[in-house]
């Protein structure tokens, strides 16, 4: 599990696929009103008020994104409406769910070449597309949605020369270099094989 403060009011979870397993969920479990996943939700969030020292108790938006095979992202946001929370006895956690998802792929890259080491490995099996992106000296391979059991394989692949990026690909998009285009894979086996 990774944490990451975005705002003085909001905090960024991620939860990989293992992070689950290892606490006995899946990623389909998330969406289900569970005793297990309402127990590691109030973990996750007592750990976040500890390590961010931020009180959160009142009204909370929630939105959860599903990787797919990557796992899952949580934002947490803490409303700062002072009429909320006094109408909200202490220690109560009101949460408004909005639930979203990307079937995309992403993995971030040390160098070019795992890039080019896992573009040899997802070529011969027809696993093609994808977008490069560069951004704080690091890379990022983002590949569109593709059938379920293509996404398996793809990631577990990507798991070997990389790692599950939680940044969001509309931050790469906007901040990010694009260096290829929808042809990553394509493109790295016309030029470096």
């Amino acid at each position: 599990m990774r944490l990451e403060r975005l705002a003085v009011n909001k905090i960024k979870i991620f939860l990989t696929s293992d992070d689950l397993f290892e606490r006995g969920l899946t990623n389909d479990e998330v969406w289900k009103d569970s005793g297990k996943w309402n127990q590691l939700f109030h973990d996750m969030v007592e750990e976040a008020s500890v390590e961010f020292d931020v009180d959160i108790r009142g009204p909370v938006a929630v939105e959860i994104f599903s990787l797919h095979a990557q796992g899952i992202i949580i934002i947490i946001t803490v409303s700062n409406d002072k009429e909320d929370e006094e109408m909200i006895d202490d220690g109560i956690i009101e949460m408004q769910v909005m639930v979203g998802g990307y079937q995309d792929l992403l993995y971030e890259f040390q160098d070019f070449e795992d890039l080019i080491g896992v573009s040899k490995r997802l070529y011969p099996l027809n696993i093609l597309g994808g977008s490069i992106f560069e951004m704080n000296n690091r890379y990022y391979l983002l590949i569109d949605q593709m059938d379920d059991k293509q996404n398996e394989v793809a990631a577990a692949l990507l798991s070997e020369y990389g790692n599950a990026s939680i940044k969001s690909p509309f931050i790469l998009k906007e901040y990010g270099r694009n260096i290829v285009e929808d042809t990553a894979i394509e493109t790295i086996i016309k030029y470096f094989l």
